[in-house]
């Protein structure tokens, strides 16, 4: 199977990239399945229910949130009705909407996809390790999917490799959202998993983390409230990681990065 996990999605320059780029890779990769951060999608700050439509008319099956998943207050009932739109899955049981879904391509193989949330820097959820390893336990790759998708949205680094290191051989692919910057790691583990620590965002680049750079500085540099960040314009990078994966196993058997458009350097898997 041919798998495209595509990081943030930061506003329009991000909006843009994905309707512009996941038409044509989903042909000249002969993708099977896409899966894409939108939780910044929304001019930065989540998503809404038109711009998760659009997401899925531009060709992705599956929206992942984090941290930014309430920050636009109608996705809450959307959530619930929109098994494609997915929150981490170590939020509270009360939480709206779920932390994983299972899905059938085209071809009708079966994939789950899995977001956890770290904690480190970030919001105090639930044990994202019990979480996963319950959530793998209880779906096991082949016996439940044919592919398993593991979104990793967090700050640390150590505490998305060492996520990474759980699913080893119990996952397709792990892959680490929410930094907006893409890691040079991209690489098949010792059991067989594919991983990334971050895929980067899908935004412009020349910007402080997708944010017009001017506003985002002062805030360093002051030390004061500014005005409200926004977006940056431009032409956004389309940044994600593709993995094709074994038939027999469901385990990688290739991983690259994926950039296109924008002004980073293009990386398309031949």
């Amino acid at each position: 199977m041919r798998l495209l996990y595509c990081g943030d999605v930061m506003g329009k320059a991000g909006r843009e990239a994905v309707a512009t780029h996941i038409p044509e890779l989903r042909k000249t990769l002969g993708l099977d399945f896409v899966v894409a951060c939108g939780e910044n999608a929304a001019h930065g700050f989540g998503i809404t229910a038109n711009i998760c439509q659009s997401m899925f008319e531009a060709g992705v099956d599956v929206v992942t949130l984090g941290n930014h998943a309430w920050d636009q207050r109608e996705i809450i009932t959307f959530i619930q009705a929109e098994p494609r739109l997915l929150r981490p899955i170590n939020y509270p049981i009360e939480t709206p909407g779920q932390g994983f879904g299972f899905y059938m391509t085209a071809k009708g193989r079966r994939v789950i996809v899995i977001q956890v949330m770290c904690r480190l820097f970030m919001d105090a959820l639930d044990d994202p390790f019990r979480a996963l390893n319950e959530t793998l336990n209880t779906h096991p790759l082949r016996d439940a999917a044919d592919a398993i998708i593991v979104d990793v949205h967090g700050e640390a680094s150590s505490e998305k490799n060492a996520l990474g290191v759980i699913a080893d051989g119990r996952a397709s692919m792990v892959v680490g959202s929410h930094s907006h910057v893409p890691t040079a790691d991209a690489r098949i583990m010792p059991g067989g998993t594919a991983y990334q620590t971050d895929a980067g965002m899908c935004g412009h680049y020349d910007s402080v983390i997708g944010m017009k750079k001017d506003v985002a500085t002062q805030r360093f540099v002051t030390k004061m409230p500014t005005e409200r960040l926004e977006p940056a314009d431009g032409e956004g990078t389309l940044c994600g990681v593709f993995v094709e994966t074994d038939d027999r196993t469901g385990l990688a058997l290739r991983v690259e990065p994926v950039r296109v458009g924008g002004i980073l350097k293009q990386a398309i898997p031949s």
